[in-house]
């Protein structure tokens, strides 16, 4: 029996429904690809789950505007595309303000499933291969100064705040972990309990992109930092556990680390480039300003490519020149004091420049 609303119950009616996924747009062929195509990333080729995520998103995108200009899609409609058709999704991408990296993901992703399409017998999509990547100048990291890094990751930066100290004590070991070792913020909350680098431990195994396994080293004082967090979470930590946890003990959300040093940046006075990402430029850039060797840069890094790395060479050699220019008296950055009028009274040969002699 339903009670009345005036009692303040709603009828089972007016209740709100979880949201439904939309359905893919397309026939249940197409549906069927799509699923093992996105299975195969997963699983044959381990990408990572937020990439996968993105490639299905931008699928998504690309079967919509077909359907926009001429029905349902199909997978013998994918593969009869001209360039021109992949060239107008690009432009009305470009015109909804979607930047350059953005395109070129989703033209990877597009490109992905043909292939996909192609290895399942439906033939090629000569289109994708037709269409140029967006060109791109490759944005330079943007690390913090030394003593920025260090004030951003000091666990007593927001010890007199009201969030529990439990709470300071586990954003002040992930930072640790971002800046000490130079981890991305998937990896330090990728950790499980029995991987937590206590003291006694000098190097920690994470999983990064594409689930691949890497070795980084832990330094002391990071692992006195995830020592104080694990004696002061409230929870329990099972080994199969994740180690880091939220504030009602589920899975700590990248996105209140993301908060936490915000409201850092903002005591420290730091610029909007200071983000947990900017940590892992600094470790590696301040590696490379103490001589450390890009190839070992790289490992600790977990780049595929040494190009990604030698990205912070170009940061290093951007710093030391800015140094350069500042510091030498031939740079020309300060224009040479302006030379005294001469004294109207002065002998003529001394105004003019001439040593003046008294006469013999």
């Amino acid at each position: 029996m339903t009670l009345p609303t005036a009692l303040g119950t709603a009828p089972p009616s007016s209740v709100p429904e979880p949201a439904r996924p939309v359905p893919l747009p397309g026939d249940a062929g197409l549906r069927l690809a799509v699923a093992d195509w996105l299975t195969a990333l997963a699983r044959e080729r381990r990408m990572a789950a937020n990439t996968v995520t993105a490639y299905e998103r931008d699928l998504r995108q690309f079967l919509d505007h077909l359907a926009r200009r001429g029905g349902p899609p199909t997978i013998a409609r994918i593969v009869a595309l001209k360039p021109r058709a992949v060239r107008a999704f690009l432009a009305e991408r470009r015109a909804a303000e979607i930047g350059g990296r953005s395109l070129m993901r989703a033209l990877a992703g597009l490109r992905s499933f043909a292939r996909h399409l192609e290895r399942a017998g439906h033939g090629s999509v000569a289109a994708l291969a037709a269409v140029r990547s967006p060109k791109l100048e490759r944005r330079l990291p943007r690390p913090l100064p030394v003593a920025a890094a260090r004030a951003l990751t000091d666990p007593d930066l927001h010890a007199d705040t009201e969030r529990a100290p439990w709470i300071l004590a586990r954003d002040a070991a992930v930072l640790a972990l971002l800046y000490g070792s130079g981890l991305r913020i998937s990896e330090a909350l990728g950790l499980l309990r029995r991987d937590a680098p206590l003291p006694g431990t000098d190097a920690v195994t994470v999983r990064g992109k594409g689930d691949k396994a890497r070795m980084v080293p832990v330094l002391p004082v990071v692992a006195e930092a995830v020592a104080a967090y694990v004696s002061a979470c409230p929870f329990t930590l099972a080994p199969e556990e994740p180690l880091f946890r939220g504030a009602r003990g589920g899975p700590l959300s990248p996105r209140i680390i993301q908060y936490a040093v915000a409201r850092a940046r903002g005591a420290l006075g730091l610029p909007d480039s200071a983000t947990p990402h900017a940590l892992r430029h600094s470790f590696a850039t301040h590696l490379l300003a103490r001589q450390g060797e890009l190839r070992a840069i790289q490992e600790l890094l977990g780049h595929a490519s040494l190009s990604t790395t030698q990205l912070y060479t170009k940061v290093d050699a951007a710093r030391l020149l800015s140094a350069f220019e500042a510091a030498h008296p031939r740079a020309g950055r300060t224009p040479p004091p302006p030379r005294p009028e001469p004294d109207a009274e002065a002998p003529r040969r001394f105004r003019s420049g001439h040593a003046f002699r008294a006469p013999v």
